[in-house]
Formats: C-alpha cells, sequence, structure tokens
C-alpha cells in the first residue's frame, strides 16, 4: 500500500476544511435508520474541529441524476451527525450557491458545517473540472474520509484532491492500513475465503488473489461451479457449468503462483430451497440428482477450522453457504466464528467485505472479533480485484 498523508500531517488550525464523508444512509420516516456511517465519520470531524478547523463535510446522497430532489436532501443527516459529535452542525441549503458560501462564511473556528447532496449537480459524477475547481473555492484544505467512494472518480472524491493539501481521515486511514496489512504486506501463510453465487462475478478477484495468497477457501454456489469443473455431478445445485473451463483454468494459474484452491469435501443437501427444509450431508461424489448443495458439512468445517489455525493473515469475501436461512447458516457461522476466535487470540489478521459479508458475519455474531470489516462494498471488492482506486490514488504523497 502507498504512503499517504493522514490529518495528523495536516495544518488545520483557523482553515475551511472540505471533509468528503459517505453519509449515504438507509432512512425511515424521514429520518437515518442506521448511523452506523455517520457515527464512524464522526472521529475525523471531531478530531478537525478540536483543532481549530472549519469542517465543511460533502456526502453525496442516493441517485438524484444531477437534479434537486427534495427527497434526497442531507438536512435530516446534518441534524443526526448534530447528535453523532454533540455541537451544531450548520446547514447549507445548496452545494455551491449562496447558502452554502454564506455558512461557511459565518463559521468560526472549530464549528461544523455540512453542505447540501453534491450530486444534485451532474458535474460531480463527472468529475467536471470547472464544479470542482468551486468545490475547491470553498475551502483551504481536503480530507478524504469515504472509502466506499474511493473507487469513482468524481470530483468530490477525487478532483479535489489535486486542487487542495491533502489528507485521509481517520476512517479511511484505518481502511487503508488494515486493507495493507492483509494484502501489501502481510504476514504468511495468507488464506483467502471467497464465496457468493457465481464464479463469473469473482473472475478478477480470484485471479488477483491467486498472486498474493497461499490458499484460497472457495464456498458457496461458486463451490458446485468447481465440482462440476471437477467431473462431480451437482444434481440441482446452482452451478455456471459454462464457466467449468474457466474455473479449471483458475486451479492451474494459482497452482503455478504456489497458491492452492481449496473445495468443500462435503455438502448439505435438500430438495427444497427453505428455511428448515428436510435436508441430508452426503460426500461430494454423492449428490443426488433431485437435490441441491446449500452448505458445506461437517468434514468441510473442521477442514477449514485447521487450515484457518495455520495462517496468520486472511481476507474473507462472501459466505459459504445459504446463510439467510437455517439450517445452511451452518457452515458460514462456524468458519466465521473460528476466524474471530483465532483473531481474539493474536494469531490471525483478519479482513472482511463486501455486502453478503458484513451480513454474514454479523449473523455468526462473529464481526466484534475481526480485525477489520470494511462496509465499503465496490471499493472493497475493486480493490481485492487489484484495481486503482482512483480517491486513493489521489492521496498517495
Amino acid at each position: 500500500m502507498s504512503t499517504f498523508k493522514t490529518i495528523d500531517d495536516l495544518d488545520v488550525a483557523g482553515k475551511r476544511v472540505l471533509v468528503r464523508a459517505d453519509l449515504n444512509v438507509p432512512m425511515a420516516d424521514g429520518k437515518p435508520s442506521d448511523t452506523t456511517r455517520i457515527d464512524r465519520s464522526a472521529q475525523t470531524i471531531k478530531d478537525l474541529a478540536a483543532r481549530g478547523a472549519k469542517v465543511i463535510i460533502l456526502s453525496h446522497f442516493g441517485r438524484p441524476k444531477g437534479k434537486v430532489v427534495p427527497e434526497m436532501t442531507l438536512k435530516p443527516v446534518a441534524d443526526a451527525m448534530a447528535q453523532a459529535l454533540g455541537c451544531p452542525v450548520a446547514f447549507a441549503t445548496d452545494t455551491i450557491g449562496d447558502s452554502a458560501k454564506a455558512v461557511i462564511a459565518a463559521m468560526k473556528d472549530g464549528d461544523v458545517a455540512m453542505l447540501e447532496n453534491v450530486r444534485f449537480h451532474g458535474e460531480e459524477e463527472k468529475n467536471d473540472p470547472a464544479f470542482a475547481d468551486t468545490l475547491a473555492a470553498l475551502g483551504d484544505v481536503y480530507v478524504n474520509d469515504a472509502f466506499s467512494t474511493a473507487h469513482r472518480a468524481h470530483a468530490s472524491t477525487e478532483a479535489l484532491a489535486y486542487r487542495l493539501p491533502a489528507a485521509a481521515g481517520r476512517l479511511m486511514q484505518a481502511e487503508l492500513e488494515a486493507l495493507g496489512g492483509a494484502l501489501g504486506t502481510p504476514q504468511k501463510p495468507v488464506a483467502a475465503v471467497v464465496g457468493g453465487a457465481k464464479v463469473s462475478t469473482k473472475m478478477e478477484v480470484l485471479g488477483n488473489l491467486s498472486k498474493k495468497v497461499d490458499m484460497i477457501i472457495i464456498g458457496g454456489g461458486m463451490a458446485n461451479t468447481f465440482l462440476f469443473a471437477n467431473g462431480h455431478d451437482v444434481g440441482k445445485s446452482l452451478c455456471e457449468k459454462d464457466m467449468a473451463d474457466a474455473a479449471r483454468k483458475i486451479v492451474a494459474e494459482a497452482a503455478s503462483f504456489g497458491c492452492e484452491i481449496v473445495l468443500p469435501l462435503d455438502l448439505v443437501v435438500a430438495a427444497e430451497f427453505a428455511a428448515g427444509a428436510a435436508n441430508k450431508v452426503v460426500g461430494i461424489d454423492a449428490i443426488p440428482a433431485d437435490m441441491m448443495a446449500l452448505d458445506v458439512g461437517p468434514a468441510t468445517i473442521k477442514d477449514v477450522e485447521d487450515r484457518l489455525a495455520t495462517c496468520k493473515t486472511l481476507v474473507w469475501n462472501g459466505p459459504f453457504g445459504a446463510f439467510e436461512i437455517e439450517p445452511f447458516d451452518k457452515g458460514t457461522n462456524a468458519a466465521a466464528q473460528a476466524a474471530a476466535r483465532l483473531t481474539k487470540a493474536g494469531t490471525l489478521l483478519s479482513v472482511a467485505g463486501g455486502g453478503d459479508t458484513v451480513a454474514a458475519l454479523a449473523h455468526a455474531g462473529a464481526a466484534d472479533d475481526f480485525t477489520y470489516i470494511s462496509t465499503a462494498g465496490g471499493a472493497f471488492l475493486e480493490w481485492i480485484e487489484g484495481k486503482t482506486l482512483p480517491g486513493v490514488a489521489a492521496l498517495e504523497k
């Protein structure tokens, strides 16, 4: 991971600091229904305000497609941020207009303000240089604290970093340090858990990881495709049969890099995908023609637990089975709890990310003990694909 400046490297006293946060939070009855992103962004804002900065928060909300959509105003988010910070947050009813200028002009050192939804301007997502110039004129310093939008080259996520002295906020810093520790300069052996429904959506992930880790443990519907590619009949299981050649190529390429592709040894099968459905454990060569694999079995769970116990670093993306419904959550739960125990014991650095992954680890009660869980979704996926994230590249020294 390249070096980047943090807010500790900036002199912010008396300066107008534009902070790009990701406050695109779920709403219910006109208020944020989950304040996780607000709470996680608060630390950077508190630190900057405590050092005498005039903190000006920028964020997108929803997909207004360059038009003013009243339902997508950030005003309720500003009110929730004020609660999280324990201080007032002034709100500008526009992003670059008279209200924004007036609110900023009235700020004193240590004050916090939020500007209206940057995506009310179509120029934001087009990364328009003139719009970026206008935004930059509102501040003296730029802090990006939105790793979750770092895979997008937008005016407020990338262009501002080239127009003002720039640094990573606390949330961005934590994310980059965790990811750097997991794949940048990891302690070996390194394992990756890659699950999910389709091999076709994870080709770049598997290709990049196979060059960097010692083993890739395949779970979910993806495993069925690999088993089919190895000559096993997978019955009615979710399987991309047209990806068999690609799966075999992945195994061969991984082997050339010294990376082992680890597949299930046994599976839990059922005739229907339903909670509490009648099920049984079978070997990978004994899947009935009228049944589908919905989870990994006990031999696989033990194998995964034993393998994780030999590792120092773990990157996790995707579940082992249909974790949303019982009893097909056992494999994911057991593996997640094993990783959490090893992390808590200090023998494993564990980093996880992706929407299903966050939900699966929370469901397993393992989330709190992982070293780091990224809520960044698309940005996390592009990172494990080995892609350059524009918002991160712009912060590099």
